[in-house]
């Protein structure tokens, strides 16, 4: 039987993490979130950076980079007193961080507040695509750091809103993408406006000689630092299919339970997010006929090792646990990865899918995607260099099948079972008075019924189209305005209604095909927040869609259509 095993990393994290010199603060918010010891480039690039060095990093998407630049600013924003003794008067930033695309801006964000939460730390987001006046709301309350695309901070810059002067600290991530989207003149901009005595940090898959130009001219004697990721050895590549099922929000559980169902796993591991939700969910996939565990930090010790008796004995199926939760634990007998959620960072994917597929063994990873979330599915695809299927959800109809093709197999290893002696007098005797056949028949049909036969699954679930790549990037558009390649340019149409009134991609979809006649596969980009949408269509077709879709219900509410500012 398969060893499951609980390790306690909280003391080996803070030495760890501690002995790089970081403030105390960082190192138990490290501990809290269940890292367990440095990247390689986390020990090579934090000490000199916390000397205050510049440096220019090699270093791939899932190496660790994000906090091995996020860690040392933020220590030194705490050591300089910039954020725990604010003042009265507006924040100005004081660290910039400038990426390619506003899915890597937004994720990046996040890890730098999820870090520097005991110090207390406004971070913001500015990319374009995002409504300007609610950049500027924020900015004018002030932050600490902002983590921008090129093109949107120079907009920031221009009206004032944002001032260079202030910056001590710069990273330039993923600069390679940078320029090869056409940043280069901004970022040149951007540096030549911040004082000469910033710290710089330069981080880059590949190194060019544009990029080298960049280091030798804003960099100061740079430490180099070169992380490859680790080699696999022969034989031992995870062989894991890797799947995403796109659903709006309301439909997730139906659509994890219809993918459980189709998949039956022997035994799974599932992702959440809170303590809540993997109590929510284990006790719904429970009503579905599943043995499922929780596994979270609020349980006791005693109760994390019943659930690891019982899932190491495979009298519970599915665990479903927290990512912290989940730390330290080896189950060889895995056969499923699933992520309620697409994981904020691609490492956390990363790690969570080289659970499965090992030494040999055949795996599935599947992820359980919002359509909002598919740009965070472009990076992972590219952090892995492995393509995610996307998958629609089962059908009732698909069910019916699956739970019959399970039933003969069940059925087919009971012959192979055998002691079936036992019952050759009941077939004896029954034969005497029906036909063989229909005598199999009826049992079978009872034991069908005894195992649920064909459920009754509810309606099919909408089926959620994926997003085509924009122009402008391979993730996602600039800062310019969307372009496709190989076809027409874009506008971006902003409508006055978002998820508070009901409104999902099919009914903006609908409303503009229906209003304006434009074929539904010319209507991109949709995004959609809590008050309003934001829609891409072609260019020479924005004012029509305007003007036909102006004044029109969706959801009951008139709506109002204008080309979405972006300042």
């Amino acid at each position: 039987m398969a060893e499951l095993m609980e390790v306690d990393v909280s003391e080996s994290v803070e030495s760890a993490f501690a002995g790089l010199g970081l403030d105390s603060r960082l190192v138990e918010t490290l501990a809290a979130l269940g890292y367990e010891e440095p990247t390689p480039i986390q020990r090579k690039a934090i000490p000199p950076l916390l000397e205050g060095r510049d440096i220019v990093g090699r270093a791939a998407t899932g190496t660790g980079k994000t906090a091995a630049f996020a860690l040392p600013l933020l220590h030194r924003l705490a050591a300089a007193a910039a954020v725990v003794t604010p003042t009265k008067a507006r924040r100005q930033p004081t660290a910039l961080i400038l990426v390619p695309t506003r899915e890597l801006a937004i994720q990046v964000a996040k890890a730098v507040e999820k870090y520097g939460q005991p110090l207390g730390v406004r971070v913001l987001a500015v990319y374009g695509g995002q409504a300007m006046h609610e950049q500027l709301r924020v900015l004018d309350r002030g932050v600490d750091v902002v983590v921008a695309t090129p093109g949107r901070v120079l907009d920031h810059v221009r009206r004032g809103s944002v001032k260079l002067d202030t910056i001590t600290s710069v990273v330039l991530d993923e600069a390679d993408e940078m320029l090869d989207m056409g940043f280069a003149e901004d970022i040149e901009a951007i540096l030549a406006g911040t004082p000469a005595g910033r710290q710089t940090m330069l981080f880059s898959a590949t190194m060019p000689p544009r990029i080298k130009v960049i280091a030798s001219k804003h960099l100061t004697d740079p430490v180099e630092i070169l992380v490859a990721r680790e080699p696999v050895a022969a034989g031992t590549v995870p062989l894991v299919r890797q799947v995403a099922c796109l659903v709006q929000r309301q439909h997730k559980l139906a659509a994890l339970g219809r993918v459980l169902d189709m998949e039956a796993p022997g035994a799974a591991l599932i992702f959440c997010k809170t303590r809540t939700e993997v109590d929510d969910l284990s006790e719904a996939l429970g009503a579905r006929g599943y043995r499922p565990e929780a596994l979270h930090g609020g349980m006791s010790q005693e109760q994390r090792d019943r659930v690891m008796r019982l899932f190491r004995a495979g009298k519970a199926n599915l665990l479903v646990a927290t990512d912290v939760a989940a730390r330290g634990l080896d189950v060889e007998h895995l056969t499923h990865v699933v992520n309620f959620h697409v994981p904020s960072e691609p490492e956390a994917y990363i790690h969570r899918i080289g659970r499965v597929g090992r030494a040999g063994r055949e795996g599935v990873a599947i992820t359980v995607a919002e359509p909002r979330e598919q740009g965070q599915l472009r990076l992972i695809e590219r952090a892995t260099g492995q393509r995610i299927e996307i998958s629609r959800v089962p059908t009732a109809a698909d069910l019916r099948i699956r739970r019959r093709e399970i039933f003969q197999a069940t059925l087919k290893g009971a012959i192979a079972e055998g002691e079936l002696e036992q019952f050759r007098a009941i077939l004896g005797s029954l034969g005497a008075e029906h036909d063989i056949t229909d005598v199999a028949l009826a049992a079978i049909k009872l034991l069908h019924q005894a195992r649920g036969g064909d459920a009754e699954d509810g309606e099919d679930i909408p089926v959620m189209q994926p997003e085509q790549p924009r122009g402008g990037s391979r993730n996602d558009r600039n800062d310019r305005g969307p372009v496709r390649r190989g076809g027409p340019r874009m506008a971006r149409i902003y409508i006055s209604v978002g998820r508070e009134a009901g409104i999902g991609p099919r009914d903006l979809v609908g409303a503009i095909a229906n209003e304006s006649g434009l074929p539904g596969s010319d209507i991109r980009g949709i995004e959609i927040t809590d008050r309003f949408s934001l829609v891409d269509v072609p260019e020479d077709a924005a004012d029509h869609v305007i003007e036909s879709l102006n004044g029109a219900r969706l959801r009951g509410r008139r709506v109002n259509v204008r080309r979405d500012r972006q300042g």
